[in-house]
């Protein structure tokens, strides 16, 4: 039975750029996906390439999402001279509205030299003439960019087939683990056994269920996101706006994003009427034009709930040759550059891009 340097589960935007990063290292890979890749989280978000509110999460957090928001532009350029296929980052800045800890969100931009600050209305409302006359008080970070997200996993999904050394196998499903002479030496699938030198679990809100076959607890749940899409003009909406944890994001073509739902409903993500009233209500506060604009998209994903947000990157220590990559909660599109290349820094010896402590599986998976 062949065996391959490298395989990764999970064909979202963290498996296959993890994927790519370990290919370009020069590893042969096999990538595996259930259903069709991209086809859940990854392409359900919203792509802002930030977290929504970065002070409110801990330093392991905005290390990665800082890296990352320096290098997807180079990424970008990247795919599109090698594929064709351009991602489309967006540089529109963030106004956050009526911020309850605008206070918090001043004092951590003055600890970390961020170039938040407060802005008067009137420039807000010049700056953004659709926007709601319901808001009092604003705060705004200029460079903030949003990737569009489907785009980025047709571009990873090229870049992959264009190498010789990777394998992409969509519809193959892992049901467990082959653990050898002390070490995870491969994966059950739906297309029988496979075998690799290094195991990667990148499967979003799923990996919980696959760690459970070791018998360890991943503390990874789905916790369900759902989005509407309004088709207006390109020069529509100037910036991302967000007012009282909801969002609008411009794409360059016109397309607005609003969002998102929180729930906790297991592994349902059956978009429902509610949500779609509750968005369209959001929606319309935030820039009244939108009423008259036609809903043209409404979908829900899964998003991989961690604690504290924090993902889980690194080897599982109770079993060597098998890593995590997976727990990225709502920052799965910004933080999956520099967890990828962190991923890759780890299982390849090199030197990490962050301190890597903070991710470590070591301590944070209970029993089953």
């Amino acid at each position: 039975m062949q065996k391959h340097s490298a395989l990764v589960i999970g064909g979202g935007a963290i498996g296959l750029l993890s994927a790519l990063n370990l290919a370009e290292a020069g590893k042969s890979v096999v990538l595996l996906e259930c259903r069709q890749l991209g086809g859940e989280s990854s392409w359900a978000g919203g792509g802002i390439v930030s977290p929504l509110y970065p002070w409110r999460y801990q330093r392991a957090v905005t290390a990665l999402a800082s890296w990352s928001q320096g290098f997807y532009p180079r990424l970008a350029d990247g795919l599109l001279r090698r594929v064709g296929i351009d991602p489309e980052v967006f540089v529109t800045g963030l106004y956050w509205l009526d911020l309850p800890d605008e206070q918090a969100a001043l004092l951590w931009a003055q600890q970390e030299q961020r170039a938040l600050s407060s802005i008067a209305m009137g420039v807000v409302r010049a700056s953004v003439p659709p926007l709601g006359n319901g808001f009092g008080r604003a705060i705004h970070l200029p460079g903030v960019a949003n990737v569009r997200n489907p785009r980025l996993l047709k571009a990873l999904r090229a870049a992959l087939q264009q190498m010789p050394n990777v394998q992409v196998r969509e519809h193959s499903a892992v049901t467990g683990f082959l653990h050898e002479q002390g070490r995870i030496g491969g994966v059950v699938t739906s297309l029988g056994e496979m075998r690799a030198e290094q195991i990667v679990l990148a499967a979003g809100a799923w990996s919980c269920q696959l760690l459970a076959t070791l018998g360890l607890q991943l503390p990874v749940e789905p916790v369900k996101g759902q989005m509407i899409l309004y088709k207006c003009e390109p020069d529509f909406l100037s910036a991302i706006v967000l007012a009282k944890g909801r969002y609008a994001i411009p794409r360059k073509d016109g397309h607005i994003l609003v969002g998102s739902t929180l729930e906790h409903v297991g592994f349902d993500k059956t978009p429902t009427e509610d949500a779609l009233a509750s968005l369209k209500a959001s929606a319309e506060e935030l820039l009244p034009a939108l009423a008259d604009a036609e809903v043209v998209g409404h979908w829900a994903g899964l998003r991989p709930g961690s604690p504290d947000g924090i993902p889980f990157i690194g080897e599982v220590p109770q079993f060597p040759g098998l890593w995590l990559n997976c727990g990225h909660y709502r920052n799965g599109l910004v933080l999956a550059p520099a967890s990828c290349e962190l991923l890759k820094n780890l299982m390849l010896g090199e030197t990490p891009i962050v301190d890597p402590a903070p991710y470590a599986p070591a301590g944070r998976l209970g029993l089953v």
